[in-house]
């Protein structure tokens, strides 16, 4: 007489199994985009390690070594002040990759529920809202953050909402074209055929789909945020100082005449080239990975 052994079910798929397949699909489909990748999380492991890594304190200023070029105690220099660059340059990480993701979270967010309602509902209320969003885009980025932060007033949660309100119009058109054709899907009308409400057919049949483009969206528009913020920083409507940022690192350089010194301008400055060269290129290869007409062409 034989017994058979009922095999165990297989485990139900997690959010960390979903993440780790995810990264070794892009390694094993677009490896310059992981490598960018990489590149990124590094860039972020400094700037929320700051300050365990950081050599100096970022406002400690040493006047015996005031504006001097790298050297063995000071790798990247110091400023007019005596303030270690290197430590000023991981600091500056901090404040400015802060206010990209939170103005690119709070922006993209707002602007992908917004387009969700615009494409769900039409009618009037979507040719009012689209009215809204070509007004939005009718001004260049950088200049409607600039006027939303100078009306606003200094400070870091100013500049995040500056940036933000700049982000949604291009969340909110992306996310509307997809649920224009998401919602005469076969399945949105069969749950619409048996009675389902408004908010079940937009929370749970619609916006689940929007979750891919909404992270193309959020991985691309963090490179524009940062060159946003380093602009804001560089005009002195951004976060004010002392507070290092990228960008207002960039603009005490110009205090030490016409021709500042080289390290001033160098460093932070090849710090916003990578941060977004890397958040660019992952961006594009979550694009290709996550589009299912790209991935053969990958």
């Amino acid at each position: 007489m034989s017994t058979t052994v009922n095999a165990a079910p297989p485990a139900p798929p997690t959010i960390l199994g979903a993440i780790g397949r995810g990264i070794r699909a892009l390694f094993r489909r677009a490896p310059l985009s992981a490598f960018w990748g990489v590149i990124a999380a590094l860039i972020l492991t400094m700037a929320v390690a700051a300050p365990v890594i950081a050599p100096y304190p970022p406002l400690k200023s040493d006047f015996r070594a005031m504006q001097k070029p790298p050297s063995e105690a000071h790798w990247f220099g110091t400023d007019q002040i005596g303030r270690d660059t290197l430590s000023r340059v991981m600091y500056g990480a901090q404040s400015s990759l802060t206010v990209a993701f939170g103005a690119v979270l709070f922006g993209t967010t707002v602007g992908a529920l917004w387009g969700l309602a615009c494409g769900y509902f039409g009618g009037r209320f979507d040719m009012a809202s689209q009215r809204v969003i070509e007004f939005l885009q009718s001004f260049p980025d950088l200049i409607l953050a600039m006027a939303i932060a100078m009306a606003l007033g200094g400070g870091m949660g100013t500049v995040i909402v500056a940036i933000a309100i700049t982000r949604i119009p291009f969340g909110g058109r992306v996310i509307r074209s997809v649920v224009l054709s998401l919602k005469e899907m076969q399945y949105v009308e069969a749950a619409r055929g048996i009675g389902a409400s408004h908010k079940r057919l937009m929370f749970r049949h619609i916006l689940p789909q929007c979750v891919a483009p909404y992270l193309i969206l959020a991985t691309t528009h963090l490179g524009v945020a940062i060159v946003i913020e380093a602009s804001l920083g560089f005009l002195g409507v951004g976060i004010p100082p002392p507070t290092p940022t990228w960008g207002n690192m960039l603009a005490d350089s110009l205090n030490s005449g016409l021709v500042p010194p080289w390290w001033l301008v160098v460093f932070p400055g090849a710090a916003i080239t990578l941060t977004v060269l890397a958040f660019n290129l992952l961006g594009d290869g979550i694009r290709d990975l996550l589009d299912p007409r790209l991935r053969g062409s990958v």
